[in-house]
């Protein structure tokens, strides 16, 4: 009884006023002449009466960086990704390109869909699962770490050739289990806060935490480039830091657990255009 007062008070501190400010109808994100869809109806049995991106919620100014690839500073990490792609490492004496050819046709509708069930490996892979194991097995390279500069930036330039693809995650056959795993974390309490992540983003989107406004938490802009910390963050870095402002202690980036709510969140931006990379405060 105690723990759910002090999580009433400590949500009551985060949120500032505001009743749930909708994003603006009106809002478009237009990239190369490109129009993506930031906005659309929630299908029947989601969760939410509405699906938005992250996208309208942020400031003109931080909407304007993402609209301009010449300004974005996350194009700085993509050169690096799209450079590492031609650099041949490992024993095998290959690359990325070696196997894969060109990243904009091999790769353009991957990020969409990801993550996805690994038949192989009878679990579901994010991105990250794929690259490792291509470095590892292909290239006899070192794996590199989750969301760090190197990853990142390769997750970066390979989600760049979905951009304004729609997210179509699938959720069916082996998948499903990983799916409700990841829905059970999703509404599951966590830290001395006694918050899930549904108490921010489906309870409180629009709302003010601090000097910024909660968002849906949709993942179909990442890896992103915080102005917080100017880097790119990756989803499971994203999903750490949400699980230890709870007061909690997390799961590793990669893990089955964030693996199987990756899969689950993704599912809830279904039909957002991939966004990669996006520009967040």
């Amino acid at each position: 009884m105690l723990g759910k007062t002090f999580a009433a008070l400590a949500t009551a501190a985060l949120l500032l006023g505001a009743p749930a400010a909708q994003a603006d109808e009106n809002a478009s994100l237009v990239v190369n002449g490109q129009t993506m869809v930031t906005k659309l109806a929630a299908p029947k049995g989601h969760p939410l009466p509405e699906i938005l991106s992250g996208w309208l919620f942020r400031t003109d100014e931080t909407q304007a960086l993402q609209t301009d690839d010449f300004d974005n500073p996350s194009f700085i990490f993509v050169e690096a990704g799209l450079a590492a792609w031609k650099k041949v490492d490992g024993a095998a004496g290959k690359s990325c390109e070696s196997c894969h050819k060109d990243i904009q046709t091999s790769m353009k509708g991957v990020r969409a869909g990801m993550p996805k069930w690994n038949e192989k490996a009878k679990e579901v892979w994010s991105l990250e699962n794929y690259i490792n194991d291509c470095r590892e097995n292909r290239m006899q390279a070192k794996p590199w770490a989750w969301a760090k500069a190197e990853m990142d930036a390769m997750v970066a330039a390979v989600g760049l050739q979905s951009r304004g693809m729609p997210v179509k995650v699938d959720v069916s056959g082996p998948a499903a289990e990983w799916f409700n795993r990841g829905k059970d974390m999703y509404y599951t309490r966590y830290g001395q806060l006694e918050l899930s992540c549904a108490n921010c983003h489906e309870d409180h989107y629009g709302d003010m935490i601090r000097a910024d406004h909660l968002s849906q938490g949709q993942t179909n802009g990442f890896p992103t480039y915080r102005l917080k910390n100017t880097k790119l963050n990756s989803i499971h870095d994203r999903f750490k830091g949400c699980i230890r402002d709870t007061r909690a202690e997390t799961f590793a980036t990669g893990s089955a657990e964030f693996r199987a709510l990756e899969l689950y969140v993704a599912w809830r931006g279904q039909g957002l255009s991939v966004e990669t990379p996006s520009v967040r405060q």
